[in-house]
């Protein structure tokens, strides 16, 4: 071992302190993982009664070790049973930040074929069109953009459609008198891909309480996959996003257009936040959200 230093009478070489320092990011994203959600109390009681454990074997309590013992002897199989959704987001956050992510290789390359071809480009101003009129009018609404994979999955929860992306259609699915209106649409390729889809639904205690299942299923959705989910609120028509696990809400449609610009373009955010600034200007943003609320209000009435 290649001595790194000394601290009294340990010796600490680099392969330890890099062990120290995965093994503390590795419980980092675990902790993130499992913060505000059930899982946390469930990790702690088994933390908990590990601990007992080491306690009454070290006291020589031999009846009780035992019966300790056997508990620990499956802990992995008990572990696998009580935290497989965790496990799984765990597994899926992985396979999004490695090499293995799809296209992630020739991220750059792609990125350049787009813009130059623009042959994939989609033209998001059917649905903010459509967003914005179900906003004026206080229809709920939930859209999935997704740019790696249809989400098969979750399509075949719902119905196929393989549809044109339109303004018309959008605001026919989500009609509150249309069977297609409970539930999401996937958007992928640059078209709807299914309508009236099951969304997993987040099991996090810390979502505001005035966000309800809709709120959730968009929020447990952007949890499991690499997704950008839209949400419209039934009761008050503010526009929500969800991604990577959190919410950003009180939205203008300016602002929802923006988001969906950056996450099917894969940009940065500080990219995207120096766009949004010269695109539009501080004293400007507030004037252009007026125009487009009155805007929306004569095409409801």
């Amino acid at each position: 071992m290649i001595l790194g230093f000394q601290i009294g009478f340990l010796e600490i070489g680099w392969v330890d302190v890099f062990d120290i320092l995965f093994v503390s990011f590795f419980l980092y994203h675990v902790y993130k993982l499992m913060k505000g959600s059930v899982a946390i109390k469930i990790f702690l009681g088994f933390l908990f009664l590990y601990l007992i454990y080491l306690v009454v074997k070290a006291v020589d309590m031999e009846l009780l070790s035992i019966i300790l013992g056997q508990f620990m002897g499956v802990g992995v199989i008990a572990v696998i049973v009580l935290f497989q959704q965790e496990i799984r987001k765990f597994l899926l956050l992985l396979g999004k930040t490695t090499v293995f992510e799809e296209g992630n290789i020739l991220k750059n390359v792609q990125q350049f074929w787009q813009e130059k071809y623009d042959k994939n480009h989609l033209d998001v101003s059917p649905i903010i069109d459509a967003i914005k009129n179900m906003a004026g009018s206080n229809t709920g609404a939930l859209i999935v953009f997704s740019r790696s994979s249809e989400l098969k999955f979750f399509a075949d929860s719902g119905d196929r459609l393989e549809a044109k992306i339109s303004k018309r259609l959008i605001l026919a699915i989500f009609n509150k008198l249309s069977p297609l209106h409970d539930g999401a649409i996937i958007i992928n390729d640059n078209k709807i891909v299914a309508a009236r889809c099951i969304l997993p639904v987040s099991e996090r205690d810390d979502i505001p309480a005035q966000f309800g299942l809709r709120h959730r299923a968009a929020l447990g959705m952007s949890e499991t996959t690499d997704s950008l989910v839209v949400i419209v609120s039934e009761e008050t028509g503010q526009l929500t996003t969800a991604r990577s696990g959190d919410f950003e809400y009180n939205f203008s449609t300016l602002e929802v257009r923006a988001r969906i610009n950056e996450y099917l373009s894969n940009l940065d955010e500080t990219k995207n936040e120096s766009l949004m600034t010269k695109a539009i200007k501080p004293d400007q943003k507030e004037s252009v959200s007026k125009a487009e609320a009155t805007k929306s209000e004569l095409s409801v009435d």
